[in-house]
């Protein structure tokens, strides 16, 4: 009978065999905006790259094979798209829904590998029927002009965006917390609304809220 007690594992890293180094560091750095962590060797013949947490080792012929595909998922596919787009990178296909349920883009590398960088698109089917009620109530001044804001940005009516925010925090996630509906990119959107609409107070602040009385 088989061990099937927990293993613990950090990362994983492909290896793609690039038959000139230098220009494969080049390539990914310039084009395709990775970050180079490490170089081994002198002159360098294996190699890190990064973007954000996604790591790959560039091998000079040596591992990895020739003609490697492989997935990276991302928040923004078609922002990256227009990045990488403009600095030369080799597009085989640029972005387009899939029936899979991922918006993605095919990028080649000087190499043949080629790299699908996905990012997950919501389910619109099957359809939901459902009957809205009005609300009426109050909000924080600069909450809700920071709110406002982001269903603009996310091409959402209001009501549409509360219910995705209030659908998301029901949901517990395995590693603790919540769930959210926000990518990292929407996040970070986020912050500078904070500082546009001059909101300095913390996640839990609405327990001490206290509404001026208008004389």
């Amino acid at each position: 009978m088989s061990d099937r007690s927990r293993v613990f594992t950090e990362s994983l890293a492909p290896i793609l065999s690039v038959s000139d180094f230098q220009q494969a560091v080049d390539y990914f750095r310039n084009q395709l905006l990775f970050e180079v962590e490490w170089t081994w060797g002198d002159p360098p013949s294996f190699g890190c790259v990064r973007l954000d947490a996604v790591r790959i080792f560039l091998c000079l012929d040596g591992q990895g094979g020739s003609g490697t595909w492989m997935s990276i998922f991302m928040d923004d596919v078609d922002g990256y798209f227009d990045r990488i787009a403009a600095l030369g990178a080799d597009v085989v296909r640029p972005p387009q829904d899939e029936p899979w349920g991922c918006r993605e883009m095919h990028v080649r590398s000087p190499n043949g590998h080629v790299i699908r960088f996905s990012q997950g698109i919501p389910a619109t089917e099957p359809k939901v029927r459902i009957e809205r009620a009005a609300l009426e109530t109050r909000i924080e001044k600069r909450l809700l002009a920071l709110i406002e804001d982001l269903a603009a940005r996310k091409r959402m009516t209001l009501g549409e965006m509360l219910e995705e925010t209030l659908l998301h925090s029901f949901e517990e996630v395995p590693q603790g917390g919540v769930a959210s509906p926000h990518s990292k990119k929407t996040l970070s959107e986020i912050q500078s609304l904070k500082e546009k609409h001059g909101i300095d107070y913390d996640t839990h602040a609405s327990y001490r809220f206290m509404e001026e009385k208008k004389s």
